[in-house]
């Protein structure tokens, strides 16, 4: 597809946006409010893993404000962070997750979060999403996130064809112009939540329906 067009693409989803007049997904909200502190954002995401986007800022802020940083985390017991995390979904693991994480950076990265995919990784209950949304988020560098709207989308318009999102992501990095990289989930996740729904999507209102392909539709509204 050529630049025009995904200019075009992007320009009518982000009007869309803007005329939506909503709280930005929370953890890019959460990455303004503590300014782009890469614990903040890496602890937002962790709690973010299938949990509303408005439990997720709440819980996010209740935990970071005893626990800003790795090491204020370890100081707090077990059940104190358990607290913190609910009602976030999973909040045990979450929590048990953020302790695991919070000792790794204090002892293998002398207390910074590191700016580093493969180190992301390696930590626990962090997946591609969650560190490519901390290197898009925490230090502005090129990353495309891929959750379950980014992916169902970019197979429904006929952008890719894939199975699952580590291999959307790898597409996109091919066919996406690179200044989309960061915007591409911002804008598809709420585009996902309220339009392009996973079982009818409502195709007669979508302002990107020229471009789409409509793969896997079964009926639209």
């Amino acid at each position: 597809m050529s630049i025009p067009v995904w200019d075009a693409i992007f320009a009518s989803l982000e009007t869309w946006r803007r005329e939506l007049h909503e709280m930005l997904p929370a953890v890019t909200t959460v990455a303004a409010w503590y300014k782009r502190d890469a614990w903040a954002v890496l602890a937002s995401t962790i709690l973010s893993l299938r949990t509303k986007d408005d439990v997720t800022f709440k819980t996010s802020k209740a935990l970071l404000e005893k626990a800003p940083s790795p090491a204020a985390l370890l100081a707090l017991s077990a059940e104190e962070v358990e607290r913190l995390a609910y009602p976030a979904g999973f909040y045990r693991t979450k929590a048990a997750n953020l302790r695991k994480i919070a000792a790794i950076i204090e002892n293998q990265y002398g207390g910074a979060v590191p700016a580093d995919m493969e180190a992301l990784l390696a930590m626990p209950g962090v997946g591609r999403k969650t560190a490519n949304l901390v290197i898009t988020e925490a230090f502005d560098m090129d990353g495309i996130c891929v959750d379950i709207h980014v992916h169902r989308i970019s197979n429904r318009m006929g952008w890719v064809k894939t199975q699952r999102p580590d291999q959307t992501e790898m597409l996109l990095r091919d066919i996406l112009p690179r200044p989309y990289w960061k915007r591409i989930n911002d804008l598809l996740v709420q585009y996902g939540q309220r339009l392009c729904r996973p079982v009818s999507p409502f195709c007669s209102v979508c302002v990107i329906q020229e471009h789409c392909g409509r793969n896997g539709v079964a009926r639209s509204r």
